[in-house]
């Protein structure tokens, strides 16, 4: 593009040429300009006006940030009502949570009043009214909704949901501690069956297989044929391993707390003295050694010494006796 440039007092006539880039470049920069007189423009007229009261241009002003403000209020009034009903819905788990605490709790074996030092102040809960009643009196009322509770609130209560979770997970975590701690005591009680099959002659008076004379049996015989695998009833230390006139082969495990179990009539022992066993181990074979009759395997539990009836503490897990053993026990 050619610009032809004269003047009065000179002859001659100049030519300016512009190319495509440089009026671009000139568009752009016009373009800028009017933009930044446009932003002055508002910064110091329309704002300045709306603080001064200028008639005219302050309502205008007014009537735009009135909506500005009404949206960013309905904005935030939409995420306050999200972030309220996410909060009951927090609430309502925690307290799902608690009531397991207090199941799983009673299954721990803890009693109430060893989780009150535990326990703080409850989760605060959103009152909630009683159903209607189709007996009750009449009702009625304009509905006002309730109001959304504000920014702070909320961010109060997250914060007491936040350290309720705290306690709740302390707790069950303190649970679960307790819960091993019983899992590990109720291994140490010789509740496993140490031989698979049914039981012959149990614990009580009964005529002596020898003399047949009434004597006390001690134990529970297992009758089973000789090699059988001898099953550890709980997990212990092995305290003896050694050969009795009368218990020919004898194995004792202590469990602790006294109890002690005591397998009898062994043909072998597989286990050391002093070794560390654990619950179904196989730590020996059945035979019939010393003061027996046949292949079989004489069970003995002891508390602090004093022989007491094993079937007490098979429990469900003890093999039904035979109607032959029941009759000689009885006799």
């Amino acid at each position: 593009m050619q610009f032809l440039i004269t003047h009065g007092s000179m002859a001659r006539t100049r030519a300016l040429r512009l190319q495509r880039w440089q009026l671009v470049l000139g568009a752009l920069g016009l373009a800028a300009l009017l933009m930044a007189t446009s932003g002055a423009v508002y910064h110091f007229v329309f704002l300045k006006a709306a603080r001064e009261g200028w008639p005219l241009v302050s309502p205008l002003v007014r009537l735009m940030v009135r909506d500005e403000v009404a949206t960013r209020e309905r904005f935030m009034r939409n995420n306050l009502d999200a972030m309220a009903q996410r909060v009951g819905e927090m609430q309502a788990k925690l307290v799902k949570l608690e009531a397991m605490g207090e199941r799983v709790s009673g299954l721990a074996g803890m009693k109430a009043d060893e989780l009150k030092p535990l326990q703080r102040a409850g989760v605060i809960t959103a009152p909630t009214a009683p159903p209607p009643s189709s007996t009750a009196a009449g009702r009625g009322g304009p509905y006002v909704p309730a109001v959304t509770p504000s920014l702070e609130q909320l961010q109060a209560l997250v914060s007491g949901l936040d350290e309720a979770a705290d306690v709740h997970t302390d707790l069950f975590t303190y649970f679960e501690s307790r819960l091993q701690e019983s899992l590990l005591n109720a291994l140490l009680i010789p509740s496993a069956r140490p031989v698979v099959g049914p039981v012959g002659s149990g614990f009580g008076f009964r005529a002596d297989p020898f003399n047949g004379r009434a004597a006390l049996h001690t134990g529970l015989d297992f009758p089973a044929e000789s090699g059988t695998p001898i099953l550890a009833a709980a997990g212990g230390i092995v305290v003896a391993n050694e050969w009795h006139a009368a218990y020919g082969h004898l194995l004792e495990i202590d469990h602790g707390n006294g109890l002690v179990t005591r397998y009898a009539h062994c043909s072998s022992i597989d286990v050391s003295l002093g070794a560390l066993v654990k619950r179904g181990q196989v730590v020996a074979k059945v035979g019939s050694s010393g003061r027996s009759t046949g292949a079989h395997l004489h069970f003995e539990v002891l508390v602090h010494g004093v022989p007491q009836d094993p079937a007490r503490f098979l429990a469900g897990n003890a093999p039904p006796r035979s109607e032959a053993a029941a009759r000689q026990t009885r006799q």
